[in-house]
């Protein structure tokens, strides 16, 4: 799950986080009344969507008056903001976020993540803040610096030192970045997040260290833990049709293929997908109903599937074990009848109940194609949808 801007720093002022003067609104009127609070004579106006590339696109702009804070509002407000992350397609800006102004001296990128090849939590520094990080990877790799975190500590003061020495910073500075380190990494480790993320961390040109724009990702899995977290989901920035599957409790991932997979087991989902490609198609979506799933899930997880139009032809891949066969075929049939199934079908079931699964699609009066391993299913499905098109 992901959040904004300023719900971002929000968090990160719980932990002890530096950020400048801001508040949020969806009016260019509001926008104005937020600058009269902040007061001053400059202001930032960022457009707030959950995607990076902000600034490039045109969503960070300068204001030197009221007026021009509210031109800015209104002129972001509603706009399709595109980025390198949104996509051609863009995304539709509901909110902005109004800022004071900051003399900046200086910009740093601060990262926590999860670094699988140390299977550790790692936080990353470097110089070249502002930037986009996987540029400043290929680029000039060698201004990342990295400190592995042990979990039985956490994150040390000495290292988060270590860091800002290696990125340049010197004096009592250091001292200010160490204090906003630690404070990204209590905020990382405390509401589960898979990526905390400072770019830029500022070092102003009165000697202040200041945290200008933050991106915080959180592990969905935990979720259930941080009610807190959950009340700043904002659902009019994903898709709709992931919006729905989350009601059900399905993993659920809208792609751009045209093979819809409907699986059990994200490891099998997985290994759907590829061998979709393998054989020349294109999934539309992962789609995990889970090992537990019930006729209703399994019956949602398929309209969900078929409301897309780019969807082709469908595949069911279910290797019954707790989740049975079945259960699956009631829930295809169901979904099927509901909806009206004008695509090909073709399903693979082997596990629990595989006989009485197979039976039940036999029977239903539908044009579902059996298959009897992924092999076999993946070229059908893909001959089947080139067939149609």
């Amino acid at each position: 799950m992901n959040i904004h801007e300023y719900q971002a720093k929000e968090v990160l002022r719980r932990f002890g986080g530096i950020t400048l003067k801001g508040g949020v609104a969806d009016t260019a009127e509001e926008a104005v009344n937020v600058a009269k609070e902040i007061g001053g004579n400059l202001w930032v106006v960022k457009a707030q969507i959950h995607a990076g590339g902000r600034g490039k696109g045109g969503g960070v702009k300068i204001a030197k008056s009221l007026d021009e804070v509210k031109d800015l509002a209104s002129n972001m407000l509603g706009m399709t903001l595109v980025t390198h992350q949104t996509g051609p397609e863009g995304k539709e800006v509901n909110k902005v976020f109004i800022e004071q102004g900051c003399d900046i001296g200086k910009e740093y990128y601060v990262a926590v993540l999860l670094d699988r090849a140390y299977g550790r939590v790692t936080m990353m520094a470097s110089s070249e803040g502002g930037m986009d990080i996987e540029e400043v990877a290929e680029r000039t790799p060698e201004k990342i610096h990295k400190v592995v975190i042990d979990p039985a500590t956490g994150l040390m003061p000495f290292q988060a030192r270590q860091l800002a020495f290696a990125i340049g910073m010197k004096g009592k500075v250091v001292g200010k970045a160490v204090k906003s380190m630690m404070a990204l990494y209590k905020a990382y480790e405390n509401t589960d997040c898979s990526l905390a993320e400072i770019n830029p961390l500022v070092e102003t040109k009165d000697g202040e260290i200041i945290t200008l724009d933050a991106k915080m990702n959180f592990d969905s899995n935990a979720l259930y833990r941080h009610p807190e977290i959950i009340e700043l989901r904002d659902l009019t920035e994903e898709d709709p049709a992931e919006v729905e599957a989350s009601k059900y409790d399905l993993a659920f991932i809208k792609l751009d293929g045209n093979i819809g997979c409907l699986v059990n087991g994200a490891g099998l989902a997985m290994s759907t997908m590829d061998i979709i490609q393998i054989h020349g198609g294109s999934p539309a979506n992962f789609l995990d109903v889970g090992g537990g799933a019930n006729k209703e899930k399994v019956t949602e997880a398929f309209k969900i599937i078929l409301r897309d139009p780019n969807v082709k032809g469908i595949l069911v891949n279910i290797f019954g074990g707790i989740m049975k066969c079945d259960i699956i075929a009631e829930g295809v049939i169901a979904a099927s009848k509901e909806l009206g199934l004008k695509v090909p079908l073709v399903v693979r079931l082997q596990g629990t109940n595989v006989e009485e699964g197979k039976k039940l699609l036999s029977e239903s009066g539908l044009d579902i194609t059996p298959a009897d391993d992924l092999t076999d299913a993946a070229t059908k499905i893909v001959s089947a949808v080139k067939g149609g098109q």
